[in-house]
Order: structure tokens, then sequence, then C-alpha cells
């Protein structure tokens, strides 16, 4: 990939759960909309949002992010009392949805956010449908990560 490139990527994510890659398998992944106010626009504008400890519900057939965390704006309008952590829709259609309420309630997976980023000037989060890891999974991936980078440092040392 190009430097500018890399640049660009990194200019449209807001916020990452990096935890999320470490505890579980990723399966499949979505790009889900969100339905916001004005005031958490501007704050994810200003690069605010926090989705380290948010998971995604499914009720009554829709898609609920919960407990990402919003920080207002100082200037936030007056008239308007912010709930930073408050439960927001996930906007996806209807085959998306459908696949991912089977897999959820039937399959034993789990929806988590992965990253909360722009695409076109509108804030999209991405959800990955994933598996739990158990603990020698974890071990597993440190111990291939630690081989892969001692690899690389040989590599270069010749």
């Amino acid at each position: 990939m190009s430097k500018k490139k890399d640049e660009k990527d990194a200019d449209r994510i807001i916020a990452l759960n990096r935890r999320a890659r470490h505890d579980y398998f990723i399966e499949d992944t979505y790009e889900a909309g969100l339905m916001l106010m004005g005031w958490e626009v501007k704050s994810l504008r200003d690069g605010r949002g926090n989705i380290a400890e948010a998971y995604v519900v499914i009720k009554k057939g829709e898609a609920w992010l919960i407990g990402a965390q919003f920080s207002p704006l100082l200037s936030a309008s007056t008239h308007v009392n912010p709930e930073p952590t408050r439960t927001r829709k996930l906007l996806l259609n209807a085959k998306e949805l459908a696949t991912l309420i089977g897999k959820v309630e039937r399959a034993g997976y789990t929806l988590v956010p992965l990253d909360l980023h722009w695409t076109r000037g509108r804030a999209k989060l991405q959800i990955g449908l994933a598996k739990g890891k158990k603990q020698h999974d974890k071990r597993a991936d440190m111990k291939e990560r630690d081989w892969n980078r001692q690899k690389d440092r040989i590599m270069r040392s010749r």
C-alpha cells in the first residue's frame, strides 16, 4: 500500500476495539450505520468516540449498540442534555439483519464492534460475527505473533 492510502485510512478511523480480535475469532464482518444525534456527530468529528467496552445486541428484530461512549463537547447546545453512553440503533438492511439474528440465536455467535469510522461523510460501525476464544487459543496467537516478529528480525539481519 502507498503511504498516502495509509494516511487516508488512518484519518477515517474514529475508534478501534483492539480487544475484540484478541478475545474473539472474527468469522465475518458487516458495516452498519448509526442513528446519531447532532452533538454525537460533532464529538465524533473531534475524535471523542470510544467503543472499547461496547457490545451489540439484537432486540425485537433490530440491532442496538450498547456501552459505546461519545463524550460531548463543551460547546454542545444548551437545550440538549447529552447522554454519553446511551443505546444507539444500528442501521442494517433486512437480509443482513436476518442472517445475524439466525447466527446469534442458533449458532452461538456474538456480535462485537470492531471499529468506528467515516465512510463518505457518515459514521459507520464495523461489527464482527465472532466466537469466543479460550485461554489456550490466546496463548497460541501470542506465540505465533512472537515467532513472526522473531522471524522478521532474523530476515532483516541477513
